[in-house]
């Protein structure tokens, strides 16, 4: 009815790792792949990667395939089909043989093609000539957009990275370094993301190993001691555990776990705990048939032990993003020694540990879905594949591969908030994420049409920061204002702030003709290319004018080209770093102008005449920076106006001065409020009791709905009095949201 055990990695006695030959990767698979197609397809991929790869050595000294066969050994301990076995076994044999894609497709179907293909374009990442800290965001798309198209192709990676891990002695300290370093900067949040903790933590803990050697070992050293002082009292734990549910008569295994050194590594050296307050070093895990069982063994070892207030946490009700599910507890054993305690089903175990790789197990006879399905199945049961899925079809969009993957890193790879919508679904955003994030995370349109919003019931500002467990219901009207450019203030989602750009660009382009709209792109485009040092237009249309820059940026001539670019798809600077052109030395003043009076002071320069934008206006307290206007000086604009996005070459640094005279600087805002009487006479008295003057105020009713929008512009001394203005202005009743304009 139940047994105890323990799980660990098997190593050979000197710490290394086995070597398999392709009849041990048979004895592997043989057991749960029957179809003879699926038996020859694998056997096939050996023989052509062995003869491939024939005469080849690793920096091991091993023959080369030695490599894919690991790859596809480690793959198929998760149980992975035929298609991925013989992808793993072909993934290098295009970047480092005459092999070509045609072929493969030809010898080995659609699928194996289409993995091999992705996994080409992502080996050919060169880490030779760069260090640790300069990957290039272009080669990390490659990876985001292939695992987005089958994710099968992150399955295949994850492996190959993990037995080149398993195999870097044989490399250079520095490449062993960069190496590690890329593993947790890029593979192992991947990892954690699509919950395959098995491989996720041997990746980690060796990527430490070879960062940060004297730590890992230290760490190593106190869990051995740690667990040789705790083996008889683990022991005796788990036997009246044991003694207990057979008494209830609830069938179960038992595991003991300790936790992986990088864990216990970023609690000591990233959050500052002593190694003895890590309550979770080891930890029992019991795992049983049904999830109603799970919680009847809580309530037995809580009835048992005393549980540690605070420590418990329903994964069951509440599971992770990655879809991990367990009860956890913390106990105090009898002997006064301190333990978690994991409860799961076997289902529940078997996601635990292999994540999205238990969904695409092998399985066999009638019913058994397509690739294609299998992954629409990962968009439902994984909430953040979706979005992620719809980011790499939008890339063509970005502004640079560099800021793809700067989303990608913010927006889903680090969302740790959790908030429902009215019906109970789970909407997950990064910390600071805003009410008008939530509702851009729902849909775009949502986002569009958003006037209002309650939070857990009671009527909130769009710009109100969500905490996990809230419950949030937005309010939208189909004649609502829109996104203004204030919006962009409000939201901390950079997927959010890149569609309300886009939207204000479309709304900006509304009704010029195409012939306008390419002669606005050309002369953007020629600014920027005239400060790389292109002299006219004929010489910049003679570099432009080509076959692989059409490509990249998916049109098929110039004038499409601009018209583009009139939409900044692309940004100038992009079709600049495409040609790899290189920008000039940044522009410097050659006659410095004087503004005693100016608030602003020009860092490294003085006597500059210096003027506060119109468009973002600019108050002290505000980050800000500075725009130079030929023969006007400079023009000072908040860091983040849009007026001034992509721009480089003429900006400068400029900052508030220290000693400021006293005075008044304008600020436009903009109010929204639920329509009622004496609305505009409480504002503007809750304004004059601030002595806060106001020099303009419009106040429009929103078509078909019950608001109103109140334009206004006021003046104030610093960003501080500003906030304070917002947030009482904010407590008048029927307001809902008050924030700045930039026009």
């Amino acid at each position: 009815m139940g047994n105890v055990g323990k799980k660990e990695k098997v190593l050979l006695p000197n710490g290394g790792y086995p070597m398999h030959t392709f009849e041990d990767l048979k004895s592997l698979y043989f057991p749960y792949i029957h179809d003879e197609n699926g038996r020859k397809l694998i056997e096939k991929a050996y023989q052509v990667a062995e003869e491939k790869h024939k005469g080849i050595l690793r920096k091991t000294g091993e023959p080369y395939i030695q490599h894919p066969i690991e790859v596809a050994y480690i793959l198929a301990e998760h149980r992975l089909g035929p298609p991925t076995l013989a992808s793993a076994l072909l993934h290098d044999t295009v970047e480092d043989t005459d092999l070509t894609i045609d072929e493969i497709e030809k010898e080995f179907g659609e699928d194996v093609a289409r993995i091999v293909d992705s996994l080409t374009k992502i080996q050919r990442m060169k880490l030779s000539h760069r260090t640790s800290v300069d990957f290039e965001a272009e080669d990390h798309r490659k990876i985001f957009l292939g695992m987005a198209k089958d994710v099968r192709v992150i399955l295949v990676k994850l492996a190959d990275r993990l037995h080149n891990l398993r195999t870097l002695d044989a490399l250079s300290a520095d490449r062993q370094k960069a190496i590690a370093q890329e593993t947790l900067d890029v593979f192992t949040p991947i990892a954690h993301r699509l919950g395959i903790y098995q491989m996720q933590s041997e990746m980690e803990d060796l990527s430490l190993k070879y960062l940060e050697p004297e730590k890992y070992q230290e760490i190593l050293t106190l869990l051995n001691k740690k667990e040789e002082h705790r083996q008889g009292s683990l022991i005796s734990l788990q036997k009246r555990i044991a003694d207990i549910l057979f008494e209830h008569h609830i069938k179960f295994r038992m595991e003991s776990r300790v936790k992986s050194i990088y864990s216990i590594y970023r609690k000591m050296y990233k959050k500052g705990y002593g190694f003895d307050e890590i309550y979770d070093v080891l930890a029992v895990r019991i795992i049983c048939e049904k999830e109603m069982e799970c919680y009847e063994i809580l309530g037995i070892i809580h009835q048992t032990y005393k549980p540690i207030p605070g420590r418990f946490k329903d994964y069951i009700a509440m599971p992770k993003p990655n879809m991990y599910q367990s009860l956890h507890t913390t106990i105090i054993s009898g002997d006064g020694n301190i333990y978690e305690v994991q409860i799961r089903t076997e289902e529940m175990d078997e996601v635990a540990e292999e994540g999205i790789a238990a969904h695409w197990r092998y399985k066999e006879g009638e019913g058994v879905k397509s690739a294609k399905e299998e992954q629409r199945d990962i968009e439902e049961k994984l909430h953040w594949f979706r979005d992620f899925v719809s980011m790499a079809g939008e890339e063509e969009e970005s502004e640079s591969a560099k800021e793809y993957v700067q989303n990608l890193s913010h927006d889903i790879f680090n969302a740790n908030v959790y908030v429902f919508t009215p019906l109970g679904k789970v909407i997950e955003l990064p910390t600071g994420s805003t009410v008008l994030d939530f509702a851009y995370k729902i849909h775009t349109k949502v986002g569009d049409t958003a006037v209002g919003a309650s939070v857990n019931g009671v009527n909130v500002p769009l710009s109100t920061e969500l905490k996990t467990g809230e419950v949030c219901e937005i309010r939208t009207a189909k004649n609502a204002p829109g996104p203004s450019s204030d919006w962009l203030d409000l939201v901390k989602t950079n997927s959010a702030k890149a569609h309300i750009r886009k939207y204000l660009q479309r709304k900006q382009n509304a009704g010029i003709t195409s012939e306008e709209a390419e002669k606005k792109g050309k002369e953007s485009l020629f600014e920027a290319f005239k400060q790389v040092g292109v002299a006219s237009i004929e010489e910049m249309e003679e570099v432009l004018d080509n076959e692989r820059i059409f490509d990249r940026f998916n049109v098929h001539s110039l004038n499409e080209l601009y018209q583009r670019i009139n939409l900044k798809n692309p940004a100038p600077f992009q079709v600049i770093s495409a040609l790899h052109l290189k920008r000039k030395k940044k522009f410097k003043l050659e006659t410095p102008l004087t503004d005693d009076n100016s608030p602003v002071e020009v860092e490294g320069a003085s006597n500059v005449l210096t003027s506060l934008a119109h468009c973002c206006t600019p108050i002290p307290g505000d980050e800000i920076i500075g725009y130079v206007s030929k023969g006007r000086g400079i023009t000072v604009h908040r860091k983040n106006c849009p007026n001034i996005k992509g721009e480089t070459s003429r900006l400068i640094p400029v900052r508030w001065k220290k000693q400021l005279q006293k005075r008044v600087y304008p600020v436009d805002a903009r109010l929204f409020a639920s329509d009622r009487s004496n609305l505009l006479a409480d504002i503007l008295s809750l304004l004059s009791s601030r002595s806060t003057k106001v020099s303009s105020l419009r106040a429009n009713l929103v078509p078909g709905t019950v608001n109103v929008v109140v334009n206004l512009t006021l003046y104030v001394s610093d960003l501080s009095f500003l906030e304070d203005t917002f947030k009482a202005l904010k407590g008048i009743r029927g307001v809902y949201d008050v924030s700045r304009i930039i026009h």
